[in-house]
């Protein structure tokens, strides 16, 4: 069984700066959802409140995993990523003194999966050669594309059923991007995850999006129910496609 998550009236900001004003979403069973905006519109405020690493105002947030309802609003990160939830940060967040396969084993701390480390590990190392030539290189030391491949990794260490990800494209090149869009899928067909995205990429989002949502000044603005919604909207052309 695969997990989903029901965002309802999420309220969130910084001090007396307020980012997010009622946003709902979900991300149904097996679903990939792509959160569309350009920056300092909410996207990655609502993945960190997702992960417990900013504590939302007000509204819920529940993650059924396995049948099993978590209201995640009050939970430690710790407790999150313990439920199956993992997360790719915007800017990778590596531990760039440790090598690759460090880096890989730091992923693997969450008690269910230690079991399968070794599995996962060789799993990560197919689906990502380059990783696996470089398994004993400092992380500080690769290109931005090879990191990108390194977050992606570490985070299905954790053997997830929801995955987040925040922002894969920024700092690729566009072969990259296409690429790293391209690996996302593959994961999550692999690991038959649920994923959440956000992403201000429209052009390779919606390549692999079920559907997605477009936050603008914290607000969810438009929600389009299939990829073909999100190509059709006027909010999208003007923002995305230039007119």
């Amino acid at each position: 069984m695969a997990a989903k998550l029901t965002i309802a009236g999420l309220n969130a900001g910084y001090g007396a700066v307020r980012i997010l004003h009622d946003v709902s979403l979900a991300v149904g069973e097996g679903e990939t959802v792509a959160l569309l905006g350009t920056n300092g519109n909410g996207k990655s405020t609502l993945m960190k409140c997702i992960m417990g690493l900013v504590r939302p105002t007000g509204g819920s947030i529940v993650a059924t995993i396995d049948g099993s309802a978590h209201e995640l609003t009050g939970m430690s990160t710790e407790a999150i990523v313990d439920l199956g939830i993992g997360f790719v940060p915007e800017g990778r967040r590596l531990f760039p003194r440790l090598t690759v396969t460090e880096n890989l084993l730091m992923g693997a701390f969450r008690k269910k999966a230690r079991p399968s480390i070794k599995q996962n590990l060789a799993f990560c190392f197919e689906v990502f050669p380059r990783l696996a030539e470089r398994r004993r290189q400092l992380a500080g030391s690769m290109s931005g594309g090879e990191q990108q491949m390194l977050a992606l990794g570490r985070a299905l260490m954790s053997a997830p059923r929801l995955l987040l990800i925040d922002e894969p494209s920024v700092g690729l090149a566009p072969l990259l991007v296409a690429r790293t869009i391209d690996k996302i899928k593959e994961l999550k067909d692999s690991f038959q995850l649920t994923v959440l995205m956000a992403e201000q990429n429209f052009t390779q989002a919606i390549r692999i999006a079920d559907r997605g949502y477009v936050i603008v000044h914290g607000h969810i603005e438009f929600e389009g129910d299939s990829a073909d919604a999100l190509n059709n909207n006027e909010l999208i052309r003007q923002f995305y496609l230039g007119g």
